[in-house]
């Protein structure tokens, strides 16, 4: 048995445009080993949910894991419950951090991970011009991206993706429908009409809990659909309803590494298709996204390279080259050294909770 001795808590902002922000989370233990999570912030750092996710850290989680015997990350699974997923997922990826590094293990080995190289994917916004989105597509494929991941809404999504297809038809193109479309004549007209360009999947077209409306949907269309899965429970319902056929592995929306693992196995085992989503844009929610995207099942190419272009904290940074991000195998736990000064500096909010 072994024990966490100490957790701190960074909260830290972009320092330009829409200033995105995550909570950091440091823990310490008794060897002295550091471990790293993060949970990016909802809104952009403002409003109650940010408040939230701070107070779920420092005032449960946090407390509760000072001092807390555990052998394996998975023991702590009882102080995610203690606050929400955002919070749970930057206390799970820590542990897992803390453990990997005191026993020299990669995250990506002690996961279950087998490869080496991650193929990645680009996220394509909505455009005030339509005609923009090829313009885009096109730097995503020039950068060696091969899968593009399409946000659409009504009215913003046959005549893109017909664009695009159009551009470039063998290219792999997963549409994001943001929960916006409903089981309206019109709008199932609409996602049948994206069913006829050959797409790797439909997500989220639906309210996230109507796993019904996500099986009758995916009765009439060949794509794979991709409910929004927040949990097991979910998706294990999800493979019994015959539901959708494949699973963005989203680390802030499961809580964590601990349940998106068990999550990959489940889906896997079904014979869905895969893919891993980054959480956060300082580099600590992504790397722990390479490691969880290098387990066999993540058929489909990842959203795990840095997005942000402001300061990461990760050296060296987690960035596509080629459209491939390569799996650290030869370093402990996430693979990063991880600026701890900076850190410090640029926090805008710190809490530290010592070991009793």
């Amino acid at each position: 048995m072994s024990q966490i001795h100490g957790c701190d808590a960074f909260r830290v902002a972009m320092p330009r445009g829409r200033r995105p922000e995550s909570v950091l989370v440091r823990l310490t233990g008794e060897d002295g080993a550091v471990g790293w999570g993060e949970a990016p912030l909802p809104g952009g750092g403002g409003g109650e949910g940010a408040e939230a996710i701070w107070a779920d850290i420092g005032e449960r989680m946090g407390p509760a894991l000072i001092g807390l015997d555990w052998e394996r990350p998975e023991d702590v699974s009882a102080v995610a419950e203690l606050g929400s997923r955002r919070a749970a997922a930057a206390v799970d990826v820590a542990c897992w951090d803390l453990w990997c590094r005191s026993r020299g293990l990669p995250l990506a080995h002690a996961l279950g991970g087998t490869r080496t190289s991650i193929v990645t994917g680009a996220r394509i916004g909505p455009e005030p011009v339509l005609e923009t989105v090829v313009s885009r597509v096109n730097r995503a494929i020039g950068a060696g991206h091969t899968r593009v991941t399409v946000d659409v809404r009504p009215g913003w999504d046959i005549e893109p993706i017909r664009l695009i297809k159009e551009a470039y038809p063998a290219l792999a193109v997963v549409v994001d429908a943001g929960h916006a479309y409903t089981e309206s004549a019109e709008h199932l007209d609409v996602l049948q009409g994206l069913d006829g360009y050959g797409l790797a999947a439909i997500e989220r077209p639906f309210p996230a809990g109507d796993l019904v409306a996500h099986a009758r949907l995916q009765r009439i269309v060949g794509t794979p659909v991709a409910p929004d899965i927040g949990d097991i429970d979910t998706l294990d319902a999800a493979i019994t309803l015959e539901a959708g056929r494949a699973l963005d592995l989203r680390l802030g929306a499961l809580g964590g590494l601990t349940a998106a693992r068990a999550a990959h196995d489940r889906a896997y085992a079904a014979g869905w298709d895969v893919w891993c989503t980054g959480s956060g844009p300082f580099g600590i929610g992504q790397a722990a996204a390479v490691a969880l995207a290098a387990l066999p099942g993540c058929t489909l190419p990842s959203d795990v390279s840095d997005p942000a272009g402001g300061p990461a904290f990760v050296t060296p940074p987690v960035r596509s080259s080629g459209g491939v991000v390569g799996v650290p195998l030869t370093q402990p736990g996430l693979g990063h050294e991880v600026d701890e000064e900076r850190i410090e500096r640029q926090a805008t909010r710190r809490l530290r909770i010592p070991a009793v």
